[in-house]
């Protein structure tokens, strides 16, 4: 049985720092054996990994003696082998790209709404708005009640697709959510910058929300960036396959639009 982790914070390194502390990851994780994706830049810090379990106890005591990482938490779940096949280090302008690196959660974020509260807000039938974050085909795996899809293939078209939502919804209490946290935290500061009155942030995304609440008022599973695929609301990956990660092939011979988007993201960053 192995571990897997992942974890992000929003703080301010000197890009001077970066080399130095990336190098340093990188001779951990490969002292360790661990495997996944960890993603460095100005803004802070965003990671994927997976190991047993000495080496994930060994790794955050190392990760969180840098002083930037002090007090970052970790969700954390066992899986009966490794989600990763190797173990990347990088240097990126953001760690989950937008595109608008004006946006810096670090000095303005929107309040957090933890899974309870959620919970609570339905059964009341409160009238609020719940803003799907995520990609389209992440989207059609799962995804809470009566949330709004934004149809974005990367989450770069965010803040085009905010732009198009109707102006009375900025007058609403609007809770965004994602799969970790890290984007709708991104997310939710963006739509205070343009003008949403009353934003919050699911508090650990999706997986926190399955761990407190388990599936009350989710339908379906959820997409998660590692070979699993998919997971359920007790956290259990599950039988669901994407054409491109099997490598098989759809009738024209082409991969199919979801897994198309999916080799993209893998090319690029981990998401929560």
């Amino acid at each position: 049985m192995f571990v897997n982790i992942a974890g992000y914070k929003f703080i301010s390194i000197a890009f001077l720092e970066l080399n130095a502390i990336r190098d340093q990851l990188r001779e951990y994780a490969l002292q360790l054996e661990i495997k996944g994706t960890i993603l460095l830049s100005t803004e802070g810090v965003n990671i994927f990994v997976a190991g047993s379990y000495l080496a994930m106890d060994d790794f955050k005591k190392r990760i969180t003696a840098f002083a930037p990482f002090a007090d970052m938490h970790f969700k954390e779940n066992e899986s009966p082998e490794l989600p990763f096949s190797k173990m990347l280090v990088r240097i990126k302008n953001e760690i989950i790209a937008m595109g608008h690196e004006e946006v810096r959660p670090e000095h303005a974020t929107a309040p957090y709404i933890d899974p309870v509260t959620l919970q609570q807000w339905y059964e009341e039938k409160r009238d609020f708005v719940i803003l799907d974050t995520r990609n389209d085909y992440e989207v059609a795996v799962g995804t809470f009640e009566n949330a709004i899809d934004l149809n974005i293939e990367n989450f770069r078209q965010f803040p085009d697709a905010v732009k198009m939502l109707p102006a009375e919804m900025k007058q609403k209490p609007v809770v965004t959510f994602c799969t970790g946290g890290i984007r709708c935290e991104k997310a939710a500061a963006y739509m205070q910058q343009q003008g949403f009155k009353e934003v919050y942030q699911l508090s650990g995304g999706i997986l926190n929300y399955f761990e407190k609440m388990g599936g009350t008022h989710y339908r379906g599973e959820c997409f998660v960036f590692d070979k699993r695929l998919t997971v359920d609301t007790k956290l259990n990956s599950t039988e669901t396959e994407c054409c491109f990660a099997h490598r098989s092939e759809t009738e024209t011979n082409t991969t199919c639009p979801y897994c198309q988007h999916l080799r993209q993201s893998r090319k690029t960053e981990p998401q929560l």
